[in-house]
């Protein structure tokens, strides 16, 4: 009975000093902490500003990603439905801003933020740099892509995300 108290105890002191070298390790190596003149850590342009990939704040970071992603689609799902086709290009959708806004404040309450990054990706387009409730009420957002096509996009990014995620 003794043997068994004595083995799991050794298994815990093993697992706690393997534990303190791995932190010791990753202590050395802050610059903050050592006091030792490091060399500056160097990074590519992709890793910099960027969590360490599988790191709590990647995955929440892709969570947060993905769910953005959800959001746009739905703005712009929301301006095909509710939008109405250019006289010259049919393809083309339009709303006003005063009108999106007050569908859309029932379902997000970021509509102007889901705009610019809407926008930034192409898929959106308007006059101005922000839009403002009452003031910009008869601006024109027009959806410039087929909204298949808008899915299609997301779809896409959603599927490269999801392989990307490491498996722990």
């Amino acid at each position: 009975m003794s043997e068994v108290i004595v083995e799991s105890l050794g298994e815990k002191v093993a697992m706690f000093n393997q534990h303190a070298s791995k932190h010791e390790s990753s202590q050395a190596k802050n610059p903050f902490t050592s006091g030792l003149n490091l060399a500056k850590p160097t990074f590519s342009k992709e890793e910099y500003g960027r969590p360490v990939a599988g790191s709590l704040s990647d995955i929440r970071g892709r969570k947060a990603s993905a769910h953005i992603y959800k959001e746009i689609l739905e703005l712009c799902e929301i301006i095909n439905h509710d939008g109405t086709p250019c006289r010259d290009h049919p393809d083309v959708i339009a709303i006003t801003f005063g009108d999106l806004f007050n569908i859309y404040t029932y379902v997000n309450d970021k509509v102007v933020g889901l705009l610019l990054r809407a926008r930034k990706q192409k898929l959106v387009e308007f006059e101005g740099e922000c839009l403002f409730q009452r003031r910009d009420d008869n601006v024109p957002i027009f959806l410039i892509k087929p909204i298949k096509e808008i899915r299609e996009i997301f779809r896409q990014r959603l599927e490269e995300m999801a392989k990307e995620v490491p498996k722990s």
